[in-house]
């Protein structure tokens, strides 16, 4: 089990009973693991679960408040029925998997892509239902990162700006994608996880001809995302078509 989350175990159970925890309850002294510079990294529970055997890797940036909320609400939930702590981890990351708006414009642009056709799916959809055993969501900061209080957004500073960034970007981040046994699709979402995603391609650590490169992210917040689709969709097509058919061959 990870020592991470069983140092954290005690805090966790004393979290309050509520339909809603406030950052009061959460970014405090208990639950601060790192700071510098103005940001302040934070522990969350739900990235410590990984689907060593997933097919398909969604990467953020960083867990958000959202996010980070949900993780830690159903983790005391989970705990108070008596589930195992591998068990509380697995329904906290489910819990704090993309939802609402954001999982459906990303449910969207991977039907779009051909994902879905790819592992037999009627749709993508069902990667965060009944077929959830094939996808691991993760983040390139494992763990949630504020900057005054408010979700760090991969600017100001940059990830490679900060010591601190670049250790979970560059040396955490990969060993966790490490940690999968399968050949899998790799989604970064967004500009900002491309960018650290080809700095790791270029150092070896991760397989370029697997990265969807140039899918936009989900957010409603994004008001370029269509567009930077339309103009990505025929190379993020061709990725999956040739991801599939090399899988194929073995």
């Amino acid at each position: 089990m990870n020592t991470d989350f069983q140092r954290f175990l005690p805090s966790i159970r004393n979290l309050p009973d509520s339909d809603l925890l406030e950052k009061k309850d959460l970014l405090n002294e208990h639950f601060l693991i790192g700071k510098a510079d103005g940001l302040e990294v934070y522990y969350a529970p739900h990235n410590e679960f990984i689907n060593c055997h997933a097919e398909i890797v969604i990467v953020g940036i960083t867990p958000g408040w959202t996010q980070m909320e949900a993780a830690f609400r159903q983790a005391k939930l989970s705990l108070q029925k008596g589930d195992s702590l591998e068990q509380v981890l697995l329904e906290s990351k489910r819990a704090a998997s993309f939802t609402g708006a954001m999982r459906k414009n990303l449910i969207e642009m991977l039907d779009e892509c051909g994902v879905n056709t790819a592992f037999s799916l009627s749709s993508s959809r069902l990667l965060f239902g009944e077929c959830r055993r094939l996808l691991h969501t993760t983040s390139i900061i494992k763990y949630p990162v504020f900057i005054e209080g408010k979700n760090y957004t991969g600017h100001a500073p940059k990830i490679h700006q900060s010591a601190l960034l670049t250790h979970y970007a560059h040396n955490v981040f990969p060993k966790e994608l490490h940690e999968i046994e399968t050949d899998f699709l790799l989604v970064p979402l967004g500009k900002v996880v491309s960018e650290v995603m080809t700095d790791l391609v270029y150092k070896g650590m991760i397989p370029e001809k697997r990265c969807l490169f140039g899918f936009p992210h989900p957010s409603g917040a994004n008001g370029h995302r269509k567009k930077q689709f339309h103009k990505a969709k025929a190379e993020l097509k061709a990725i999956v078509e040739r991801f599939v058919d090399e899988r194929e061959l073995f």
